[in-house]
């Protein structure tokens, strides 16, 4: 591969679209994935992977739906140990571990974090928060994450919290906890390059296309960009629409939880060498997130709220979820945050299985468990819900697992636990990459080829708007080789400019321009 190139068959473009639709048309697939979050792109991935012809589709973009609206943490699994879900604790470090050390080393990094020991929490709770920390470590421990990949907790000075966190109080401040997981780049990305690893793989993965109605055999479809209708037969279907699976297969119930952000601009809370954990009131397990972004901007969040009703393609974020995280924050920081100072919002709506026999809300959402499940339907759909974007990988291969039992297809066993995805490398070659490390991130070793276009055209080494390091020609990259289809797609997914409804404005008539040229050029 040239440093000009993307990683071969990986490309997905509007004229792949086009005619692996055509082709999909006109034969039966092994597997038909509907859903192009984390956990469909996964499935993608493991039955290409494992030798099947694979066709995934989904009704709007890659990352859509709730993939692109997490904390952008790979978590360990620490939480579940409160609630004694130890198969689930284990399965997430696993995981974790398979992203840093194997898959996604580019993506996938450790992020510091420091819980304060400010007057609002006790020397009872800073004693049960310490305990967890250590109980989260001896789970690295047990998935074989290595030292060197996730360093050990340990105890702060207030000295050492403060020069970590100096937007913190520092009147009363004991010291702190400083504790590490792990942190995706951008979730977005990370669905782009399973899709793309997939697309490599041979699978066919086709945005704007909407099912219609959904059988054990195949599916009626429709292209949104032309209207026109079809069908899409496959031996097997995995049902992976996440918190609209319930509406493709009769008897899967979905309790949706809304988890909440905020975005503000990095200035307002200086320098953050590392994140914040900051103890809700009231709560003994959970937390207020504090996650600087490198890019001008520092995520708040999140909530976890039940939703009732249909379900939005977009959420809504209530005044009542930005109220609550501010008044988290304020508890302690120096200067509480303005609302006027939120620039923007996000919410996303985690796929619950529900289990309450009626579908009751007699269960808070915060208490569900995030085990997933993976369901056959008497006509032969495999629906896979719950879990989280960690596990990803063990979801998919559990579904396709499934799919092939019951549709009585023969294949090998999963091998994407040990599968880079494209621009993954071992980290001494990612950090020898002569190219800025922001790119790295974001790009892994195709980073290499994204700069290239920049520095072979002044035009497109200009940011796409002040004061955001995203430049033209990773605008211009995303048209040609990551599937995006319109301004949208630019913007809100494979860049995530969109975030700040200002900031989108801004950049509107520049996504529409690389639309128009960047593809031709």
């Amino acid at each position: 591969m040239s440093h000009t190139e993307a990683v071969p068959g990986s490309s997905l473009s509007a004229a792949r679209r086009a005619r692996e639709l055509t082709e999909a048309a006109g034969r039966v697939a092994d597997v038909l994935v509907v859903g192009l979050g984390a956990t469909g792109a996964g499935v993608a991935l493991d039955a290409a992977a494992r030798g099947l012809d694979v066709v995934a589709v989904d009704a709007h973009d890659l990352a859509f739906g709730t993939s692109r609206w997490s904390s952008k943490l790979i978590h360990g699994g620490l939480r579940y140990l409160a609630s004694a879900q130890f198969d689930v604790a284990h399965e997430s470090a696993v995981e974790r571990g398979v992203l840093m050390t194997r898959t996604a080393p580019h993506l996938v990094g450790a992020q510091p974090f420091v819980l304060p020991l400010t007057p609002m929490v006790s020397t009872a709770q800073a004693a049960v928060a310490w305990a967890g920390l250590r109980a989260g470590d001896m789970l690295r421990l047990a998935a074989r994450t290595p030292r060197q990949v996730l360093p050990a907790p340990r105890r702060l000075s207030a000295t050492e919290a403060r020069h970590l966190a100096p937007a913190v109080r520092g009147a009363g401040l004991r010291g702190g906890l400083l504790s590490w997981d792990g942190r995706v780049t951008d979730d977005a990305r990370l669905v782009t390059a399973l899709a793309r690893t997939a697309a490599a793989h041979g699978a066919r993965v086709l945005t704007r296309v909407r099912v219609l109605e959904l059988t054990g055999g195949g599916a009626r479809v429709r292209d949104e960009l032309t209207g026109e209708e079809g069908e899409i037969r496959a031996r097997v279907v995995v049902n992976a629409a996440g918190v609209w699976a319930g509406g493709l297969v009769d008897g899967i119930r979905i309790r949706p939880s809304r988890g909440t952000h905020l975005v503000l601009r990095s200035e307002r809370l200086g320098e953050l060498p590392a994140g914040l954990h900051i103890p809700i009131p009231g709560e003994t397990n959970r937390f207020v997130l504090v996650l600087p972004q490198g890019d001008g901007r520092v995520y708040v969040g999140l909530t976890d709220e039940p939703v009732e009703g249909g379900v939005p393609d977009v959420p809504e974020v209530p005044e009542t979820d930005i109220g609550f995280l501010l008044d988290v924050l304020g508890s302690a920081l120096d200067v509480p945050v303005a609302r006027d100072e939120v620039v923007g919002a996000f919410a996303g709506l985690r796929p619950l299985l529900d289990l309450s026999g009626d579908g009751a809300a007699t269960t808070r959402t915060s208490d569900i468990s995030r085990r997933h499940a993976v369901l056959t339907s008497p006509d032969g759909v495999t629906t896979v819900v719950g879990g989280k974007l960690t596990t990803y990988r063990r979801m998919a291969q559990d579904a396709v697992d499934a799919a092939a039992a019951a549709g009585g297809i023969s294949v090998p066993p999963s091998p994407t636990a040990g599968l880079p995805l494209v621009g993954a490398a071992a980290p001494g070659r990612l950090r020898a990459l002569p190219v800025p490390r922001r790119l790295v991130r974001r790009y892994g070793t195709e980073a290499l080829a994204v700069h290239a276009l920049a520095a072979g055209d002044p035009a497109l080494a200009a940011p796409v708007l002040p004061g955001h390091p995203v430049t033209r020609a990773e605008l211009v990259w995303a048209a040609r080789h990551e599937g995006a289809l319109d301004a949208s797609d630019l913007l809100d997914r494979r860049t995530r400019i969109g975030l700040v409804p200002e900031d989108r404005e801004a950049a509107l008539g520049v996504a529409r321009e690389v639309m128009v040229e960047g593809v031709l050029r």
